[in-house]
């Protein structure tokens, strides 16, 4: 006979709510036991029950205590590591905008260069086209 897959929800039978988490309790202490002995890792569990009694834990020598300050440690590297890349990346952002612009002032550039789009373009704008252009045409002969 197969077990069926047990519906997740609040066990409404306070009795049999007790039992199960006993019985899950225990079982979950194990598979702590076992993931630290098989694997050689450093394993803290900690368990409150709805009356409020604990229940821990610990595969290292010392204390559950120690565990946790290395979690602590740890949380507080991790985010002041992302609070790095925070900046780093909004700097990234701000780089890649001004890119953008300049891009886009460099291609209408080269729009007026080639003649295309001139027709918006003011008679001071016209003269600084021609003079750039003049400017062209002196460094090329000066190649030859």
């Amino acid at each position: 006979m197969v077990r069926g897959k047990t519906q997740m929800k609040r066990i409404e039978n306070e009795t049999s709510r007790q039992v199960t988490f006993s019985k899950r309790r225990n079982g979950l202490l194990k598979k702590a036991f076992e993931l630290s002995v098989l694997c050689d890792a450093e394993v803290a569990l900690i368990i409150f029950s709805t009356r409020g009694r604990l229940y821990e834990f610990s595969s290292s020598t010392s204390s559950i205590n120690k565990t946790v300050e290395r979690y602590q440690r740890k949380i507080k590297d991790v985010c002041v590591n992302n609070n790095g890349i925070h900046e780093n990346t909004q700097i990234l952002k701000d780089g890649d905008m001004s890119m953008t612009k300049r891009i886009e002032q460099l291609d209408n550039s080269r729009r007026k260069l080639l003649g295309d789009e001139l027709d918006p373009c003011s008679i001071d704008e016209l003269r600084q086209v021609e003079n750039q252009l003049e400017r062209s045409l002196e460094k090329i002969r000066a190649r030859k």
